[in-house]
């Protein structure tokens, strides 16, 4: 698997009690901050989330109206069947792909799971098209677990401001978990990629309205709108 290229460095790691009061000003900028995709259930969710693989949120959001109306459980999606899938998500990356793996994982589902979706890492990761970054996601909204999934967001913020700077997705996801206070880091996972998508973006981060900016230990910061 191809790693993303690492954004450029940090100043120095953070402190914990820099990392607690970085997760703190995200918070109160951004108190009500939730996933952007659209769902119903926890099935919906999942489908969702294996969508969103290089593909943005929006982008997800205007296929799956029509997906989920068609079909919004595992037995109406294998029944919808490939192609059927596939007409409503052609405009997604990836989509032949994704098409094919939404129906296995609803098969599998209900085969080996009663149409539920397991609260189980292990068993959400068997799933066709499900890897330890959508199971994460889908263990932190669904379940209510204090997971961190790591995507390019999280990646860049971890490493550009040394909240938790490592080499892998998986470094940088253990460093957040070990350095975030247990009682943020559910709710973490949606102020980072939040912050990372709108604010400390990869070309060109918004400093000048970071509400973190102080506890960042950025060393280009863009302190001046273009």
């Amino acid at each position: 698997m191809t790693q993303p290229a690492r954004p450029a460095k940090a100043r120095r790691r953070m402190t914990l009690k820099e990392v607690e009061r970085f997760i703190t000003l995200l918070a109160e900028a951004n108190p009500d901050a939730a996933s952007e995709l659209v769902f119903g259930d926890d099935y919906t969710l999942l489908v969702a989330v294996v969508l969103s693989a290089q593909a943005t949120d929006a982008s997800v959001n205007r296929a799956t109206v029509g997906l989920f109306r068609d079909a919004p459980d595992p037995a109406a999606m294998v029944a919808l069947g490939e192609d059927g899938v596939g007409a409503h998500i052609r405009s997604i990356g990836l989509w032949r792909t994704k098409a094919r793996n939404v129906v296995a994982l609803s098969q599998r589902l209900l085969d080996q799971y009663g149409g539920q979706v397991p609260h189980d890492r292990a068993a959400l990761e068997a799933l066709p098209g499900v890897g330890r970054k959508t199971a994460n996601v889908v263990m932190n909204v669904a379940f209510g677990d204090s997971t961190m999934a790591v995507d390019t967001h999280i990646f860049r913020i971890g490493n550009r401001t040394g909240l938790a700077p490592g080499k892998t997705p998986r470094a940088v996801e253990d460093q957040l978990i070990a350095r975030i206070p247990a009682p943020m880091l559910r709710p973490a996972h949606h102020w980072l990629i939040l912050h990372g998508r709108y604010v400390c973006k990869a070309r060109r981060p918004e400093c000048w309205r970071c509400p973190a900016q102080e506890p960042c230990q950025y060393t280009a910061k863009v302190l001046t709108p273009p």
